[in-house]
């Protein structure tokens, strides 16, 4: 996610590097390299010279601290702009009604239909709502499928009538049977195109006048970049929604749509998608991927994430167990599907300030844990209680059921050694110790 940005914003700033003094001339020679990057970021020509004058104007401007370089003052300016060029200020969702209403629109295959389920997610799990799906696609059975499917996994239930082709009456017998059944929140799904038109236009906005929502989102696939700039200009214009859903940030994404929507339609990202599963879903805020596009890290986040996964009790027992040197692969194990339950392992690494550039063209996917855990689980429940077990046989026959060698079972075996050492010094550290062990654990010195 944006790293091609993050590079050539980065060289940008080098040419202010050994300069004493910010003038118009290092200026406008840094911010023509600004401006090439946002361009080819697929930011519009307009918004991207916008905010290079915006940014020369600070620059030049009689606030200029004299205590810090050049350089640093240009990043702090641009870290200003970048966040106010994304809203400022997250703004939350709104849930004031009883039951709150919410209308998902988008063009086809932009994720409405699995981001509709990980609102719910988000709710039922964040928010402690009771919400319910509203399969509005009259159009696509397998998007009624898909979100049945997805209700199942996350245990919220999915009104739908197969039978009727009229997406109003569905929207408003949803939310007539929310009421008596006492789900809070309505999220309803709403059938997409492959391309704006006038009848997709005249039908969401049926909807929308006949349930009028406390919440209208406009979900938009960020990998196509100033399309969906085009794409969500055209739905406000029509609908006037009440805010924007970034999918597919995770993929390979330029980030033009995140950095422009703002400023076009003015309405404020609340989400971005981060993967498929239900729960790779985050909040978004301007200044924290401010934070990330100019390589800063996103602490806060990160910190939050682990917190979601901090389990109080589990966690005294590990402190009492580390401190009398129990640790086991039990307790490895543990450690590691918290982790993977935080997300993406590359995305949260990007996340630790200064680890960004350094894991950059590193491959390091989801399935980073693979071998750890085929390792451990090929050992015996007495070895995984008791490491000192581990001979050398015992070491062999672990490599062969794990489909590796007796190198990488001697190497998960110093890497637990470390890691048991780490997490002693730590004791009480929550979610950093979870970081920490990450960093060991996750194959990145591999």
């Amino acid at each position: 996610m944006f790293e091609g940005l993050s590079e050539k914003l980065e060289q940008s700033f080098k040419m202010l590097k050994g300069q004493g003094q910010i003038t118009e001339v290092n200026v406008a020679e840094t911010l023509k390299e600004v401006r090439k990057a946002l361009l080819d970021a697929d930011v519009s020509f307009k918004v991207a010279k916008n905010f290079t004058n915006e940014v020369k104007e600070k620059a030049l401007g009689e606030k200029i601290l004299t205590a810090v370089s050049p350089g640093q003052m240009m990043v702090k300016i641009i870290h200003n702009e970048l966040s106010n060029l994304m809203g400022g200020e997250h703004e939350e969702i709104n849930l004031s009604g009883n039951p709150s209403i919410i209308l998902i629109a988008g063009l086809q295959g932009s994720g409405k239909t699995t981001f509709s389920a990980k609102l719910a997610n988000h709710l039922k799990k964040k928010k402690s709502k009771k919400p319910l799906l509203v399969a509005g696609d009259v159009y696509r059975p397998a998007a009624i499928d898909q979100l049945k499917v997805l209700g199942e996994q996350i245990e919220v239930e999915v009104y739908s009538e197969e039978e009727n082709k009229n997406p109003v009456k569905i929207a408003d017998n949803a939310i007539k049977q929310a009421k008596q059944n006492g789900n809070n929140v309505v999220i309803i799904d709403t059938a997409g195109r492959l391309a704006v038109d006038e009848e997709m236009m005249k039908e969401i906005s049926a909807i929308k006048k006949a349930v009028d929502p406390h919440e209208s989102l406009f979900v938009v696939d960020s990998m196509t970049g100033q399309d969906a700039v085009n794409t969500a200009k055209a739905f406000n214009e029509q609908i006037d929604y009440d805010g924007v859903v970034l999918t597919k940030l995770d993929g390979d994404t330029r980030g033009g749509a995140a950095l422009t929507i703002r400023r076009v339609v003015d309405k404020p990202i609340k989400f971005v998608g981060i993967g498929e599963k239900v729960d790779a879903l985050d909040i978004f805020y301007p200044k924290r991927m401010a934070d990330r596009i100019l390589g800063m890290g996103d602490i806060v986040s990160l910190v939050e994430k682990a917190q979601e996964q901090f389990d109080e009790d589990e966690a005294k027992k590990l402190q009492k167990k580390i401190a009398k040197n129990q640790f086991n692969f039990d307790d490895f194990l543990k450690q590691i599907k918290q982790i993977k339950k935080m997300g993406n392992v590359k995305d949260l690494m990007g996340m630790v300030p200064g680890m960004g550039k350094a894991i950059k063209n590193m491959d390091i996917d989801d399935d980073a844990f693979k071998e750890i855990e085929a390792i451990i689980y090929s050992m015996t429940p007495e070895e995984r209680e008791n490491p000192k077990l581990l001979n050398g046989s015992r070491r062999h026959r672990i490599a062969r059921g794990s489909g590796t060698n007796v190198q990488e079972v001697n190497r998960l075996l110093k890497q637990f050694k470390e890691t048991s050492k780490m997490m002693k010094k730590m004791q009480g550290g929550g979610g950093k110790n979870l970081m920490k062990a990450m960093q060991n654990m996750g194959g990145i010195n591999r």
